[in-house]
């Protein structure tokens, strides 16, 4: 069974930067096809598209963010990570790391880890 899981830190203070990780099991990052996002979902708000790492390590960044993330990936551990810098209140949200299949299934998706920004 695959299972994807965030951590982050939950608070976070303004300007500062924001690093979440997503750890795999059941399935390797490298696996030929398969895509890994970060979406996040602020308070009442819907859900909106932050970055990918696809499994040939090829990076995609949502162009209202570009200029603040990076997406990386630390094969050895099945870990993907997302670096938000200089945090805004409006970078509070839930965070998901979502797989993404070779058939472009979005089928399993992490429990989310909820960060606010706020000094």
């Amino acid at each position: 069974q695959v299972q994807l899981q965030e951590s982050g830190p939950g608070l976070v203070r303004p300007s500062q930067t924001l690093s979440l990780t997503c750890t795999v099991s059941g399935a390797s990052i490298t696996t030929d096809g398969h895509h890994w996002h970060w979406i996040r979902q602020p308070p009442g708000k819907g859900l909106e598209w932050v970055a990918t790492l696809s499994y040939r390590d090829t990076k995609y960044y949502s162009p209202s963010l570009k200029s603040r993330i990076s997406i990386s990936r630390d094969t050895s551990k099945n870990q993907f990570t997302l670096q938000l810098s200089s945090v805004i209140p409006e970078d509070s949200a839930a965070y998901y790391c979502v797989r993404e299949r070779d058939t472009g299934e979005y089928d399993v998706w992490g429990q989310g880890t909820h960060i606010t920004v706020s000094s």
